[in-house]
């Protein structure tokens, strides 16, 4: 199996919620394969259920799964990482201090592994206590930079920017993505991205020189009907990734 994501020229990989195991096959085609199909350990009452699951995921999409915790949420962290080391999937998704432990039973480099960051209020800083104890206290307002080595340390592979709610922190986003350009790190902005301003999110990291964009789009693209991710939004997506490469 395939423990790297497949990148569009090598650069951008799209990221959503997978509602089932057809859904994720939609959407894998839809996206001809650059995707990864988020799954949430918070939806599996055990890891017996979740890894069970989870390795379909894995067979239908050539191993295209990324793990996730459900909406940042902290106390997901250790079951990601219990997962993350059976399953062995493209792509994790962690928040800041369950970096390190996720690489460790990984044992080898080829997975990404992000971790969570927030914005602050201020440009060229982020708040890095996102994991379930450290959330509880003050924040922890560091660098951009400092995270990033920080990550880079732990063997984190990049920096997921939630919740950016689209462009309400335009400034402090694109200061993250000089950083993440200028330290070799990948991006992964998530929260609020849609049809409509997924081509300037995008745009921002590429023009900053960022060499791995993983953007997360989410609720913009889910029928809420039936909770599916709507594979002709994803196949829009495709298009116009295509055009910000090509």
């Amino acid at each position: 199996m395939i423990r790297t994501p497949n990148y569009l020229k090598d650069q951008i990989c799209l990221n959503v919620l997978a509602n089932s195991l057809q859904n994720a096959k939609e959407c894998y085609e839809a996206a001809e394969g650059h995707i990864l199909l988020g799954v949430l350990s918070k939806n599996y009452p055990n890891d017996e259920a979740a890894i069970k699951e989870m390795k379909q995921y894995q067979e239908a999409t050539n191993n295209a799964l990324s793990i996730g915790l459900g909406a940042g949420d902290p106390n997901q962290s250790q079951m990601v990482t219990r997962l993350a080391k059976v399953l062995q999937p493209q792509h994790v998704n962690q928040v800041f201090t369950g970096v390190g432990a996720t690489r460790a039973v990984l044992g080898q480099s080829e997975t990404v592994v992000n971790g969570l960051v927030s914005p602050t209020g201020k440009e060229g800083y982020v708040n890095i206590v996102t994991g379930p104890l450290s959330s509880q206290g003050t924040a922890g307002v560091v660098t951009i930079e400092t995270a990033i080595r920080l990550l880079q340390d732990m063997g984190g592979t990049s920096i997921k920017y939630f919740p950016m709610k689209g462009l309400a922190h335009q400034k402090e986003y694109e200061a993250v993505a000089q950083a993440c350009a200028l330290y070799d790190f990948a991006l992964e902005p998530t929260g609020g991205i849609d049809l409509e301003n997924f081509e300037e999110i995008v745009q921002i990291a590429v023009d900053a020189g960022v060499k791995k964009i993983i953007p997360h789009i989410y609720s913009s693209i889910i029928d809420p009907t039936t909770g599916n991710t709507r594979p002709e939004d994803v196949r829009r997506l495709l298009e116009i990734t295509k055009k910000i490469v090509e």
